[in-house]
This record gives structure tokens, C-alpha cells and sequence, in this order.
């Protein structure tokens, strides 16, 4: 009889190469060199951020980690390293990558990995830009507010074998972390990027709420506990505070790249 097949809760990052067909096709020998001194890099930051490779075809590399935290952070580290090495290289002969990172339910078959939960990781890094890393909405949910990176919303995006919507948030990585190549096209829907301000009155209007509950609650208890003392505005304006910083954070600029 069969065993049963195996699914766990992890978070999968999935990175390939640009241009890598482009690259061979002018000088194999130096391709094959970059790619396997990159992919070392790369392997190094993995285990330090406690994850393991799951595969390698070709240009491609799939990893995963029990930490969404330390997988987007793996995923700038590796950016950024890669963006350092470039650096050194003439422009041609330049080797960057796309990195998507989803957190999802896969099957497990000894050491291999399966399911929409990869496959959507797998997309979001065809979505990615050159230099770029793109996450899904639940490793959004999750890092949010314990990393300090900037997150552009580039909407509810279709993508290919996947039946429903998968929410986009493209990762901010700072000035010089991702080439300059207006050769190549906007991976992303042009549309998301006017989803975004609803997005923004969305979680500007549902911390409004949440504070406006808090301060009415804060009244209730100060009324039918009546001691002739109104001390509920004391706390009511720290929470004001507190919805006018937020609302200063969610309206900020931000810059998008491309």
C-alpha cells in the first residue's frame, strides 16, 4: 500500500537568470563561470538564512526555508550580492537574475517539492524584473512589519496554471540594487499600478475603523464606570497619534522600479 503523500507549510523562493540563453550564445566558457560563481554566492546566503536548495535546472534555482522572514531577506541579500559582483563586470557581459518568493502548502517526495505553492513562486520570478524579487500576498502578511523594506502593491495579478488571482508586492531593494535595462519590458500588468492608491484608502480606512472602535470602546467603559473623572480622552488622543503616524506611513511617497 502507498504511503500517504506528505504537504507542509513552507516558504518557496525561486530565482533564474536573464538574458542566460544571450550570454551563452556569445561566450560559453565566461557564461558558465559566472553563473556557477553566482549560484555559489547564493548557495552560501541560503544555508546562512537556514534554507536548503531544492533544485537546480539549468539558470534556475529553487530553495526553501521555514522562515518567511529570513527567505525575503535571503532574497534581497542575494540581489544585492549579485548587484556587487556585476558591478565588476562590463556591462554585456552582465548576469542578473529575477527572484519571486511565495509561502504556500506543497507535496513533499523525499527531497522534492510540488504543488501551486511552488508553481506560484515560479511565476512571480517570470514577473520579476531584471535585478528584481516579487512576493505573494501571504509573505507580504508576514514581513511587513518585521523588515525594514518598502513594498510597492502591483495589484491582484493572473498567472498561468494558477486558478485564482495571486496578490503582487514588489520589494523595494534601495538605489543601485537593480540594473538599468530599458530594453526590457514591464514584466507586471501596466494596470496594478492604478489598483494601488485603492489599496492604499483600503488600509488607510480600515485603521481609521479599527482606531474609531478602540476610542468608542474606550468611551463606553469610561461612561458605565462613571466615577466623574472623563479619562478616556487621555488614551483617545495617543490612539489619534498613533492613526496619524500610520496614515503619514501609508500615504507616503513611493517609487517604483522598473
Amino acid at each position: 500500500m502507498d504511503s500517504p503523500i506528505e504537504r507542509k507549510l513552507t516558504t518557496i523562493l525561486s530565482a533564474d537568470a536573464v538574458g542566460y540563453s544571450r550570454l551563452m550564445g556569445e561566450d560559453e566558457a565566461a557564461t558558465l563561470g559566472t553563473l556557477k560563481t553566482y549560484r555559489a554566492a547564493c548557495a552560501a546566503l541560503i544555508d546562512s538564512h537556514r534554507g536548503r536548495i531544492v533544485g537546480t535546472a539549468g539558470d534556475s534555482m529553487l530553495a526553501e526555508f521555514a522562515s518567511v522572514v529570513r527567505a525575503v531577506e535571503c532574497a534581497v541579500g542575494m540581489q544585492r550580492e549579485i548587484a556587487e559582483r556585476n558591478a565588476g563586470l562590463p556591462e554585456a557581459r552582465q548576469m542578473w537574475f529575477r527572484i519571486g518568493v511565495n509561502l504556500g502548502d506543497v507535496l513533499v517526495e523525499q527531497d522534492d517539492l510540488y504543488g501551486d505553492g511552488v508553481n506560484i513562486a515560479a511565476r512571480l520570478q517570470a514577473l520579476a524584473d531584471p535585478g528584481g524579487i516579487l512576493i505573494s500576498g501571504p509573505v507580504f502578511d508576514q514581513v511587513r512589519d518585521k523588515l525594514s523594506l518598502g513594498f510597492d502593491f502591483l495589484g491582484d495579478q493572473s498567472v498561468k496554471n494558477i486558478a485564482a488571482q495571486v496578490a503582487v508586492y514588489r520589494v523595494q531593494l534601495g538605489p543601485g540594487a537593480a540594473p538599468s535595462l530599458p530594453d526590457m519590458p514591464p514584466r507586471v500588468d501596466a494596470s496594478a499600478a492604478a489598483r494601488a492608491p485603492d489599496d492604499r484608502r483600503h488600509r488607510l480606512y480600515m485603521s481609521a475603523v479599527r482606531c474609531g472602535v478602540v476610542i468608542l470602546g474606550l468611551f463606553a467603559i469610561n461612561i458605565f464606570s462613571w466615577d466623574g473623572e472623563l479619562w478616556f480622552k487621555w488614551p483617545a488622543m495617543g490612539i489619534v497619534l498613533y492613526f496619524i503616524l500610520r496614515a503619514s506611513w501609508i500615504l507616503r511617497p513611493r517609487t517604483n522600479k522598473t
